[in-house]
C-alpha cells in the first residue's frame, strides 16, 4: 500500500511514526514549547533523530474552544519551518484548513495537507486538486473547534464517521485527486465523548471499509487522561497503548508528540507480528 505525496511515495506496509510540530502558543499538549522558527527546527531535529517518518508542522490550535488564528499570523509561523524542513529530507505535512496557507506551502515543498475540516473550507478541495500529486488527509470533526465538545455526537459515531469520510473522500476525488493520495483520520476528541472515542478506537476496523489507509492521533488527548487520570503531560504510557492498538487495529500513520517512545513500542509489536530474521 503506497501513500502518494508531493515528493514521497511512502511505503504503508509498516506503520509510520508522523512527528507532531505545535509552531503555536496556546496548543492543547506543547503550546509555547515550539512557537518561534528556531525552536521548532530544533525541535524537528530531535523527532527525525528519535525516528519519526514525517512531520506534522501546525501554527494553528484546534483544542476544544480554541480561536481561529489570522491568516497573517499562520503564515509567519509556518512558512519559515516549512522552508526549512523541506531540505531534511522526509515528507513534510502541513496541519491547517485554509487554502492560502495550503497553497504557500506545497509552493514550498510541503507533501501533505493535514486538514481537520476535511477541504470543507472555502478554495482548499481546489488547491489540493490542482496540485499533481500532494497527500492529503481528511479528517471528522463535529461542528467547529469553538462549539465541538459543547455538544458532542449522538447515535452510531463510528457508522456517521465512516460516512463522512467517505463522503469527502469521494467528493475530493471527484475534483481529480486520486485514491492513492487520501488517508482518513476519525478525528479522536473532535465533537465525540470519551465512550464514543473509545467506541472509535474498538471499531476502527469498520472505517478501513471505506477503502483509504487510517490516521490514528491519540497522543496525550483528553480521552486518555479520563481514564488513566493523568494530566496532559504525563499521558506517553496511555499515548503509546492507544497508537499500538490503533496499529494493532489497521492504522497505517500514528501522529504523535512521543517519538522515540512509540518507535520503541512499534519495533516490539511489529517483532512479535513478523518473523524475526
Amino acid at each position: 500500500m503506497i501513500w502518494q505525496t508531493s515528493r514521497f511515495a511512502i511505503d504503508l506496509s509498516r506503520p509510520q511514526v508522523m512527528g507532531i510540530v505545535n509552531i503555536t502558543p496556546d496548543s492543547f499538549s506543547d503550546g509555547g514549547q515550539h512557537a518561534s522558527a528556531a525552536a521548532a527546527l530544533r525541535h524537528c531535529e530531535v523527532l527525525l533523530r528519535d525516528g519519526a517518518d514525517m512531520l506534522d508542522i501546525g501554527g494553528e490550535s484546534t483544542r476544544p474552544g480554541s480561536p481561529p488564528v489570522p491568516l497573517d499570523d499562520e503564515l509567519a509561523r509556518v512558512l519559515p519551518v516549512v522552508r526549512a524542513v523541506v531540505s531534511m529530507g522526509v515528507p513534510v505535512s502541513v496541519d491547517t484548513y485554509k487554502a492560502e496557507v495550503m497553497r504557500a506551502v506545497l509552493d514550498l515543498g510541503a507533501d501533505i495537507i493535514n486538514d481537520v475540516w476535511a477541504l470543507r473550507q472555502s478554495g482548499a478541495a481546489q488547491v489540493v486538486a490542482q496540485h499533481p500529486n500532494c497527500g492529503v488527509c481528511l479528517m471528522h470533526m463535529h461542528r467547529e473547534p469553538q462549539t465541538m465538545q459543547v455538544q458532542p455526537m449522538e447515535g452510531d459515531v463510528p457508522r456517521q464517521v465512516l460516512g463522512f469520510l467517505r463522503h469527502r473522500a469521494e467528493a475530493v476525488q471527484a475534483l481529480g485527486v486520486e485514491k492513492a493520495r487520501i488517508l482518513l483520520d476519525p478525528g479522536i476528541g473532535f465533537g465525540k465523548t470519551v465512550a464514543q472515542n473509545f467506541e472509535l478506537l474498538r471499531r476502527q476496523q469498520e472505517l478501513l471499509c471505506a477503502g483509504y489507509p487510517v490516521v490514528a492521533a491519540w497522543s496525550r488527548k483528553s480521552p486518555l487522561g479520563a481514564v488513566s487520570g493523568l494530566e496532559v503531560g504525563s499521558r506517553i504510557i496511555p499515548s503509546i497503548a492507544a497508537a499500538l492498538l490503533a496499529v494493532e487495529r489497521g492504522a497505517r500513520v500514528v501522529r504523535v508528540h512521543d517519538v522515540a517512545e512509540t518507535v520503541q513500542a512499534l519495533s516490539v509489536w511489529q517483532a512479535a507480528s513478523n518473523p524475526v530474521s
